[in-house]
């Protein structure tokens, strides 16, 4: 791998529940790279306004939140739950939270310290590859099918949350999938160049093994 430059990204992109927060960690461990999990900077962002009480903030509330932003913050309880989930893809869809929270990701960037001791970073989120690094060493778009994603959600919220139905997941996902594909700012979609990685039919291992492959090669390996 070239040792010169800044220190090489492997940018993650795709919709909720397509598998890439186990494969962008997957990645990460590989290559010893240190990983950030993009949305939970929104979410964590979503959580402290909520513990607020502002389901509904202003744009002012949202960046005022984002600039108080810690890493701790990341690790809270809670972050995954419906109502922050809900509110976090609204908050994403403000100019100024995203502006606000571009150099706390490209700081990242910048001063990674991976478990292996190797120098790169793994983030995944929705504007990765387009947005936040569109320099990145190696761009990938995962996804799946609406049903898929449902499936693996639902399975995933249940042990917390017993009453939820699969319906009512899969109805939050398509509604999420929209907002975050339609908003005027960092839509979500594949960035140039980006490998497109289907994991519908794929289990957790073949799709890492396809995603290895394209990035060995993106990196130079």
């Amino acid at each position: 791998m070239e040792k010169d430059g800044p220190p090489p990204v492997i940018a993650i992109d795709g919709p909720a529940a397509a598998g890439k927060g186990t494969l962008a960690r997957s990645l990460a461990r590989h290559y010893g790279f240190a990983y950030l999990d993009t949305g939970l900077l929104y979410r964590a962002v979503a959580k402290a306004l909520l513990d607020q009480s502002e389901a509904e903030p202003s744009v002012k509330s949202a960046v005022e939140a984002a600039r108080r932003l810690e890493a701790r913050a990341l690790e809270r309880e809670g972050l995954r739950d419906g109502p922050v989930s809900a509110l976090a893809s609204k908050v994403a869809a403000m100019p100024d939270v995203r502006d606000e929270l571009l150099s706390w990701q490209r700081d990242f960037c910048a001063a990674p310290s991976g478990d292996g001791g190797q120098a790169g970073t793994v983030l995944d989120g929705r504007d990765i590859g387009t947005v936040v690094c569109p320099e990145a060493a190696a761009k990938l778009f995962v996804t799946a099918g609406l049903d898929a994603r449902a499936r693996r959600r639902f399975l995933e919220r249940r042990v917390r949350n017993p009453a939820l139905t699969e319906t009512v997941v899969r109805a939050e996902l398509a509604e999420r999938d929209a907002r975050d594909a339609e908003r005027d700012i960092a839509p979500m979609r594949p960035a140039a160049g980006a490998f497109l990685l289907d994991t519908t039919e794929l289990t957790i291992e073949a799709a890492f093994d396809a995603a290895r492959a394209f990035t060995d090669k993106a990196l130079g390996l």
